[in-house]
C-alpha cells in the first residue's frame, strides 16, 4: 500500500482545500477550507464561475451574507465528494467577539440545513481566542460542531477541551516555522525532525493529555510543511492534509508505523490541569511563540477575508 493508504489505517484523513476538484483522487473523509484557500480557489479559472453566480443569485442581501453564501456554497460542493465533515470558518474579524461569533455561527449552519445538510456533517470553524473558545462552548450546548483553529498552545488545548469542542485543529507547521526562525543560524534540521519536530512535540503533548483524561474533543494535527511530520504523528485522531502532501504520500510505499496510540497514552504520568479566563491569557502571554503565531495568524485571515470581501463587492 501508499503511505496515503497506509496512514488511513490508523488516521482520519482530512483535506485542506479549496480546491474541491481535487478530492477525488485522495479519498478524504472530512475537508476543511479558510478564507485564505477560498480566495485562492475563486481567483482559478476552474472556480470563478462558482462565485459569479452565487453572487449573482443574492446580489441584493446584506453584503456579509453574500459572504457567508460563497463560503457555504464551497463546502456544499465539498459535501457532494466526501462521506464526512467540511469546516467552514467564521470571519476572523470576529475573533475576539463572543456573542457575534456565535450569531455568525448559527447562520452559517442554518444555510447549510436549509441546503439539506444535517448539522453533524458541519464544523464550525472558529479562531482558539478565549472569546472563541467560550463562543464553542455555548454551541456545544445548542448541538453545533466547532472546529477550533489557530491552536498552538497546550493553554489553548486544554480550555477547548474544558469547554467540550468537538475538534481542535493544531498548528505543527507555524509552531515549527516559529521555532526555526527564532533559533537562525543555529537551527539543525535532522535534530529538530520527527518526534522533536516542535510542532510535532506540540500535538503529541495535546493528544496524550486528552487520551490521558478521557477528554472526547478530536484532535486534528493541521499546517503541514513535509511528509515527515505527518507520518510522526500517524495514529492522531485526524490529519488536515494539503493536496501537495497528500500527492507524497500517495507516490510512496514506504512503511508507515503508528506513531500515537491512546492506550499508551493513558499510562501517562502527567496530571490535569485547568485555566479560568486570567490564568489563560496569562499562559498564552507567556507562550512567546503561541502569542505571536495566533496574532499573526488572525491577521493574515482577517486580510485574505477583507480581500474576499472586496471581490464580492466588486462583483455585487
Amino acid at each position: 500500500m501508499n503511505q496515503l493508504d497506509q496512514l488511513k489505517q490508523f488516521t482520519t484523513v482530512v483535506a485542506d482545500t479549496g480546491n474541491f476538484k481535487q478530492l477525488a483522487q485522495f479519498s478524504p473523509r472530512d475537508a476543511t477550507t479558510n478564507p485564505s484557500l477560498i480566495l485562492k480557489a475563486v481567483q482559478q479559472p476552474d472556480y470563478a464561475p462558482l462565485l459569479q453566480e452565487t453572487v449573482a443569485q443574492y446580489k441584493d442581501w446584506p453584503h456579509e451574507e453574500v459572504v457567508e453564501q460563497v463560503l457555504v456554497r464551497f463546502g456544499l460542493e465539498i459535501l457532494k465528494l466526501i462521506p464526512g465533515r467540511v469546516s467552514t470558518e467564521v470571519d476572523a474579524r470576529l475573533s475576539f467577539d463572543c456573542a457575534a461569533t456565535v450569531a455568525r455561527a448559527h447562520r452559517i449552519v442554518a444555510l447549510y440545513e436549509a441546503a439539506g445538510i444535517p448539522r453533524e456533517r458541519v464544523l464550525v470553524k472558529i479562531a482558539a481566542t478565549w472569546e472563541g473558545i467560550q463562543a464553542a462552548r455555548i454551541l456545544a450546548h445548542e448541538g453545533i460542531h466547532c472546529n477550533l483553529t489557530l491552536l498552538f498552545s497546550f493553554c489553548q488545548a486544554v480550555a477547548c477541551g474544558d469547554a467540550g469542542v468537538t475538534l481542535i485543529s493544531p498548528f505543527v507547521g507555524r509552531i515549527y516555522d516559529w521555532h526555526k526562525k527564532a533559533a537562525g543560524a543555529s537551527w539543525n534540521e535532522a535534530a529538530n525532525a520527527g518526534a522533536n519536530d516542535p510542532g510535532v512535540s506540540s500535538v503529541r503533548q495535546i493528544y496524550t493529555y486528552y487520551k490521558k483524561f478521557g477528554i472526547d474533543t478530536e484532535v486534528m494535527g493541521a499546517s503541514f510543511r513535509n511528509v515527515g511530520q505527518i507520518l510522526a504523528l500517524a495514529g492522531c485522531d485526524l490529519l488536515t492534509i494539503s493536496p501537495e502532501l497528500l500527492a507524497a504520500l500517495q507516490a510512496s510505499e514506504v512503511p508507515v508505523v503508528r506513531e500515537l496510540d491512546p492506550e499508551a497514552a493513558k499510562t501517562a504520568s502527567i496530571h490535569a490541569v485547568t485555566y479560568n479566563e486570567a490564568s489563560f491569557r496569562y499562559a498564552l502571554n507567556e507562550d512567546a511563540m503561541a502569542s505571536e503565531k495566533l496574532c499573526e495568524g488572525i491577521r493574515a485571515f482577517a486580510a485574505d477575508a477583507a480581500k474576499l470581501d472586496a471581490l464580492i463587492h466588486a462583483m455585487s
